[in-house]
């Protein structure tokens, strides 16, 4: 860290401290401040729920919002988050939540009491709950709530991940905000009108517009030990039916060894070989049993099958990465989506490539998707290329002031204890690959 930013993130810090201590008695009396923020949400003319605060109700569980994570409000949001913060560090923290079974909707248990404590000062459930050792429908919605905010699937059960996240102290929690306030001002300035965001912890996609985010696309995203890059670039080139080429490291740990079992392999995912004259080459004519694997172009065809599927989207910058389609459409269903070398595979691409091509004549979705049909190899040339700021956020509060928390994948936040899910369930791949494209099958 600069000593500039060092001395501005000590001096607002000593802000944020004073503005918290003239706002101390109403912390110390929670009884008193509860019942008048639940007057706020009771009142007639309140808006959304997600308009206020970590607003205290567990009648909804979503936290979805249309509110970016970037732009000139995002400093200003998490400072708002910081205080709050501040103040449930200095009335001691939250409990930590301990069962001998798995807490669920309807289950009783002790451990429901110290849960109801938990979420009550997280601002998830309402202290007009009460203390009850039942896991009623009231602590159901705000289990849901906080797993939403915590990028769990919100499912009410509190597994591994959820008691884990819970778990975390709030002096720890806060120290993860102030480290990504620094963040979030690096990417204060101008964005553009039209911009897309790569949250690389999130493992989503945002595609702005006007400050609002008209698109919200799940992803996966590199491992640690192959991670995705932080970078500022523009979007160029959509291509429809991309051609996928077997990187050296596949060809030679892989594909040749996968011939020498199977003769068909090549064939069988519609995979051709090259020469470097561009002729193409009968893997009969080559002796898979060599020494050396051949020195051959080996590209993939387009179509349902490929590596990429229907889309490769190109974006300027010298790791080799760019998002892409895949076939394997169950990866966005799964709880850790770090599994690449570095690009990005993107659900629902085709709606974002609609986006993307809305400025280019001759790109409706009609047309894309009559192309696409086709298998014809398409490259398209944006008209106007887009920024994409590809970066690595673990805490904000957008407009809606609802916090939201997401593993330190990277191990960069300072605290092991953020890292939560980094190294289960992923598979630690050997070798340098240098695409993200899993080897067809």
């Amino acid at each position: 860290m600069s000593k500039k930013i060092g001395s501005e993130l000590i001096s607002r810090r000593t802000m944020l401290r004073t503005a918290v201590s003239a706002g101390a008695a109403a912390l110390a009396a929670p009884a008193l401040a509860q019942s008048a923020i639940d007057d706020l949400i009771n009142a007639p003319r309140r808006g959304g729920w997600d308009d206020q605060f970590d607003a205290r109700s567990s009648s909804s569980a979503s936290v979805s919002t249309n509110n970016p994570v970037l732009g000139p409000s995002g400093p200003g949001n998490i400072q708002t988050a910081i205080m709050e913060y501040q103040g449930i560090v200095q009335n001691g923290g939250w409990p930590e939540v301990n069962s001998g079974q798995t807490l669920r909707l309807g289950v009783t248990d002790p451990a429901v009491q110290q849960l109801r404590q938990r979420l009550m000062i997280s601002g998830d459930l309402s202290r007009q709950a009460g203390i009850s050792p039942a896991f009623d429908s009231y602590v159901d919605g705000a289990v849901k709530r906080f797993q939403s905010r915590h990028g769990l699937p919100a499912d009410g059960v509190l597994g591994e991940f959820s008691v884990k996240a819970l778990n975390v102290p709030a002096r720890t929690r806060l120290m993860q905000l102030e480290t990504n306030l620094v963040r979030l001002q690096a990417m204060s300035g101008d964005l553009g009108p039209r911009y897309m965001m790569v949250n690389i912890p999130a493992a989503y996609v945002e595609a702005v517009e006007n400050d609002r985010v008209a698109l919200r696309n799940t992803a996966v995203v590199g491992r640690i030990d192959r991670p995705t890059h932080v970078i500022n670039s523009k979007v160029y080139e959509v291509i429809l039916n991309p051609y996928w080429t077997a990187p050296r490291s596949i060809i030679v740990k892989d594909i040749v060894p996968l011939m020498r079992k199977d003769p068909t392999y090549l064939a069988r995912n519609q995979i051709r070989l090259f020469d470097g004259r561009g002729q193409e080459v009968s893997p009969e004519t080559v002796d898979w049993h060599a020494e050396k694997a051949p020195n051959l172009m080996f590209r993939q065809d387009p179509g349902k099958i490929n590596a990429m599927a229907s889309t490769k989207i190109n974006f300027h910058n010298p790791n080799n990465e760019y998002m892409h389609d895949t076939p394997q459409q169950g990866l966005f269903n799964k709880l850790i989506r770090f599994e690449s070398s570095g690009c990005m595979r993107i659900q629902n691409v085709r709606d974002l490539n609609t986006w993307l091509l809305r400025d280019t004549p001759g790109w409706s979705r009609q047309e894309m998707e009559r192309v696409i049909a086709s298998r014809v190899n398409t490259p398209i040339k944006l008209s106007q290329e887009v920024p994409v700021y590809i970066v690595y956020i673990t805490a904000w509060s957008a407009k809606d002031r609802v916090v939201q928390f997401r593993d330190d994948i990277y191990q960069q936040d300072g605290n092991q204890e953020l890292a939560l899910q980094t190294t289960t369930g992923i598979e630690q791949r050997q070798g340098s690959l240098t695409e993200s494209d899993m080897l067809p099958q």
